[in-house]
This record gives C-alpha cells, structure tokens and sequence, in this order.
C-alpha cells in the first residue's frame, strides 16, 4: 500500500456509498497506475460508478444478482472488486456469530502485506456500514472510515469483544473482506 495521505479525507459522497467509497480507497492505495489518474475532484465520480457496476448482473466480468443500490453494497461483490484490484482472490468471513480472533489475524497479515481489507460494521441486528483495514499497528490494525474520510486504530481486544469504537456509530463486527489463504 502506499501512504495513507492518498485517502486522508476522502468521504463518500452519499449515506449508500461507504462500500464503493472503500474500495475506491483501496484501489487507490495498491495500484499506482489507477492512482495517478484519480484526485479528490474525480472520488465522487469514480465512487458512484463503482457502486452503479457493484450493484449490476455483472461485475467485474461476472455475472451476479442485481442489488438494490439503496442497500448498499453486498460483500460478495466487495470480494469480486477486491479481487480485480489486487489480482489476488478474496473471499467473505462473517464475524457477527464468532471467530473474531481468526478473522482480526486475517486483517492483520493481509494489512502487513499491504492489502486492503472491507471490513463490514453495524448494530446488533444488522450490518450497516463498511470501513477500510489499511495497515497493521501494535496489536491493532489501522481503518479508513469514508464517513469522515479518518483514520484510526482498531485494537484486537475491542474487535474480539464486538464493541468496536472506531467505526462510527455502528459497533458490531459483521463481515471481513480479505485474501484468501
């Protein structure tokens, strides 16, 4: 990944968009390429056309259901977006019901190898939100937020315990978005 300034106040530019503005956060910070074509005038373009093709029959080359872009974005395009952008598979963990432990080290070593992570956040109830691992800290990862475009430390005690204070108003791990192993 490249440095995090790249992203530093980068917000989404609607209550729907947390997903595609993520991803277009990390797309930004593992491929230069794409990154030297981007500024912060061009985010929202790029956010709402991402979030137009996640929510499409197909994405990425591949067929899928459509979604209701008003529900924001499914993991599994998530997964299909950071695939492509990576060029390495990645796949769904739901942590709502257990194996945080597993899913945190997960974040972690994908974080250290410098790639992003979709982390999905919400109530009880339901999954609301999505924010952006984008590195490793002592014993804690480091996680974009595209509702205020900051970042912050996510500790592994406050991951495990489900009350994650980092992540908005929404403190409930639900899904990790990372590489397969």
């Amino acid at each position: 990944m490249t440095d995090l300034d790249a992203i530093r106040g980068l917000t989404q530019p609607d209550q729907r968009t947390c997903g595609p503005s993520s991803l277009v956060a990390a797309h930004l910070l593992v491929d230069p390429a794409y990154a030297a074509t981007q500024n912060p005038k061009t985010f929202a373009a790029s956010v709402l056309a991402l979030h137009r093709e996640l929510t499409a029959t197909s994405a990425f080359g591949q067929a899928q259901l459509p979604w209701p872009r008003g529900l924001g974005t499914p993991p599994w395009a998530a997964a299909r977006a950071m695939s492509a952008f990576t060029g390495r598979p990645y796949g769904i963990t739901t942590v709502r019901l257990g194996g945080r432990a597993t899913a945190f080290d997960a974040m972690t070593a994908a974080a250290s190898a410098g790639l992003p992570v979709p982390l999905y956040v919400g109530s009880t109830w339901l999954p609301r939100h999505v924010v952006l691992v984008v590195g490793p800290a002592a014993s804690a990862v480091q996680v974009y937020n595209p509702a205020n475009g900051g970042i912050t430390t996510l500790t592994r005690t406050a991951f495990e315990a489900g009350k994650l204070t980092t992540t908005g108003r929404w403190d409930t791990p639900w899904f990790v978005v990372a590489p397969k192993r």
